[in-house]
C-alpha cells in the first residue's frame, strides 16, 4: 500500500474561505465524524495510462477512504472519452488499464465498486430530465467546461456542454454523498448540487445535496513543469518499468541554478523533483532539498529515481501478477455494473415517480 504523503506544502492547501463553507469537507472531516456514513463517487475518464500524478493526487486518498470504511464507487466514464477527442483508441484495453492501475495501487474490488459507464443505462436516462434544470448560460459560463475545452482546442461539442451535468448524473444516481475535487473543480460541484436542490423544489425531495471531499493532494507536474499528462509525453506512468521511469527523470526539466531548493513558485520545475522525491520516500520536501543542496540537479534526479522506483516497485509486480489473469477485470466490473445498475434504478424509479411519469 503506498505510504501517506508527508506534509503538504502550504500553496496546496484548501483556503480558508473554502473550508468555511459547509458543504466542502476534507478527508480529516470525514474521518472525525462516521465515515461509514457517507457514499464517495469519483472516476476517470480512460484516456491514457494512469501516472504518478494520479497516485499522489487521487488514488492514495481513495486508498484512505476504502481503509476508513467509506463506501467509494468509481466510475470508468468510457462515454465521456468522446467529449474532446474524434478517435477514442483502443477503448477496453484502456478501460482494463485503468481499473489494473487501481487495483494494483490497493483499491479492493470487494470494499470499492468500479462500473463502466455504458453498462448502467439508468444512470444517462436521468441527464433528461436534469437537463431540464439548468440553462444554456448556466453551463456556458462553467469555468470547468471552458478550461476543457481551451484544453482541447476544439469548438465545444454538445457533449462537452453539458459534461458537467453528466458527472450530476455520475453522482446522484448512486447516491453519492461526497465527491473528491480540487478547488478548480468546485464548479462542478455546485452544478450537482443545484440539480439536486432545483429537482427537489420542482418535484418533492428526492435527492440529498452531495459536499465536496476538498483535497489537499499536492500537485505532482509532467518532467517538463507543466500538468502531467500522456497526450504531452511528461508522465510517469505507474506500469512502466524502471528503466523508463529513470529516462524520463533524466530528461527531467530542472533550472540554471545548481543549489537545490524547495521553491514551488520560483522555481517549479526543481520543486516538482523535490515533491517527487519526498513523496516517494515519506519525507518533507524541506528535508529532501536541505540534503541535496549543493549537490546539484543531477544528484535531486538520482535520488528521485532511486526513491520512486522503490516506491513504485510494489504497485508495479502486483499489477503484472492481475494482468496475467484476464477474468480478474472483468469479475470486478461485471460485480460493479451490477451494483450500479441497482442503484441507478432505483434513482431513475424515485425520478419518475417524483415527476408522476409512473402510475
Amino acid at each position: 500500500m503506498p505510504v501517506p504523503p508527508p506534509q503538504t506544502p502550504r500553496s496546496h492547501a484548501p483556503r480558508t474561505s473554502d473550508l468555511d463553507r459547509p458543504d466542502v469537507l476534507t478527508l480529516d472531516d470525514v474521518l472525525a465524524t462516521d465515515p461509514g456514513r457517507h457514499r464517495v463517487l469519483t472516476g476517470d475518464r480512460p484516456t491514457g495510462a494512469l501516472h504518478v500524478g494520479h497516485l499522489f493526487g487521487t488514488l492514495q486518498t481513495r486508498v484512505a477512504l476504502q481503509r476508513h470504511g467509506v463506501d467509494t464507487v468509481v466510475v470508468v466514464a468510457d462515454y465521456q472519452v468522446v467529449t474532446d477527442r474524434d478517435d477514442v483508441g483502443d477503448l477496453p484495453t484502456a478501460v482494463r488499464d485503468v481499473v489494473l492501475d487501481q487495483l494494483a495501487a490497493g483499491l479492493d474490488p470487494v470494499a470499492t465498486t468500479f462500473f463502466v459507464h455504458s453498462a448502467v443505462p439508468a444512470l444517462h436516462q436521468l441527464m433528461l430530465p436534469f437537463l431540464s434544470l439548468v440553462s444554456v448560460a448556466e453551463l456556458d459560463r462553467n469555468p470547468t467546461v471552458k478550461a476543457e475545452q481551451a484544453a482541447s482546442g476544439r469548438t465545444s461539442s454538445g457533449l462537452l456542454l453539458t459534461y458537467p451535468v453528466h458527472q450530476a448524473a455520475d453522482v446522484l444516481s448512486v447516491g453519492g454523498t461526497l465527491v473528491p475535487v480540487g478547488r478548480d473543480q468546485l464548479p462542478h460541484l455546485e452544478l450537482t448540487r443545484t440539480v439536486a436542490r432545483r429537482f427537489n423544489r420542482r418535484y418533492g425531495r428526492t435527492f440529498d445535496e452531495p459536499s465536496a471531499l476538498l483535497s489537499d493532494a499536492p500537485l505532482v507536474l509532467g518532467t517538463d513543469g507543466t500538468k502531467m499528462s500522456k497526450s504531452r509525453g511528461n508522465a510517469i506512468e505507474l506500469r512502466a518499468d524502471a528503466d523508463t521511469t529513470a529516462a524520463a527523470l533524466r530528461g527531467a526539466r530542472t533550472d540554471s541554478e545548481h543549489v537545490v531548493t524547495y521553491e514551488p513558485d520560483r522555481r517549479p520545475e526543481v520543486a516538482n523533483l523535490v515533491l517527487l522525491g519526498a513523496l516517494a520516500s515519506g519525507r518533507t520536501p524541506q528535508d529532501v532539498a536541505a540534503e541535496i543542496g549543493a549537490a546539484g540537479a543531477g544528484s535531486l534526479k538520482r535520488f528521485v529515481t532511486d526513491a520512486l522506483v522503490e516506491h513504485l516497485a510494489p504497485l508495479r509486480a502486483r499489477r503484472a501478477e492481475l494482468a496475467r489473469d484476464p477474468s480478474v477485470v472483468d469479475e470486478v466490473l461485471a460485480r460493479g455494473a451490477e451494483r450500479a445498475a441497482a442503484l441507478a434504478g432505483a434513482t431513475l424509479a424515485d425520478v419518475r415517480r417524483a415527476m408522476r411519469q409512473t402510475t
